[in-house]
């Protein structure tokens, strides 16, 4: 299974890969071209990392809400019951050792 820290180092390294395929000279201009176009609609690293952050907040949050008031309304509780999307930037230094092969296809 993908963890969280892998999907968000694959999108990071996406967008990486992606940034040097549009800047590589070398590679014919119809490569180049379509690299930048889909850079255009993909998020940037900081995006990413934002919304790992924002995933971390809100569940930290609903937590909270959760320990002062009760059981959550079941929308809210399945936010806590699933998994994040994204991790931020901080978590996954910490988590990852590097790049490496996934662990789960």
């Amino acid at each position: 299974m993908t963890t969280v820290h892998e999907r968000t180092r694959s999108v990071v390294q996406t967008s990486d890969f992606l940034r040097e395929l549009a800047n590589d000279n070398t590679l014919p201009e119809t490569l180049r071209i379509q690299a930048r176009v889909l850079l255009r609609h993909y998020p940037t690293p900081e995006q990413i990392w934002q919304a790992g952050r924002l995933e971390e907040h809100r569940r930290a949050k609903l937590c909270l809400m959760e320990e002062k008031n009760g059981p959550l309304p079941p929308v809210l509780g399945l936010w806590l019951a699933s998994d994040f999307l994204f991790c931020d930037q901080r978590s996954t230094s910490k988590a990852d050792s590097g790049p490496g092969p996934s662990k789960a296809q």
